[in-house]
């Protein structure tokens, strides 16, 4: 999995430490134990972020969330168009 944050550039270092800590699930207390800062700095960081402007795009690749079953991903390669396995329908 890998994140892309676009508006980077309008974010400090920190900030954007902050936030890409904070936008893969970890909690105030964590990203201040890893970035050596106290939680108020990290909650501090974050808004300051957030009023700035950015957008955390996550790039999955493969289904790393289980969401789809192998003839759901055989579909999107081509094999569920007309006549390929796609659903039956009875003639008229």
């Amino acid at each position: 999995m890998q994140i892309e944050i676009r508006g980077a550039e309008r974010l400090s270092f920190r900030e954007r430490q902050v936030v890409a800590l904070k936008e893969m699930g970890y909690g105030n207390q964590d990203v201040a134990r890893r970035l050596g800062i106290g939680p108020a700095s990290v909650a501090t960081l974050y808004h300051r972020a957030k009023t700035k402007g950015y957008q955390v795009v996550i790039v999955l690749e493969g289904d790393p969330l289980g969401l789809f079953a192998p003839d759901d991903v055989s579909e999107e390669n081509g094999a569920g168009e007309a006549g390929q396995g796609g659903p039956e329908t009875e003639p008229e």
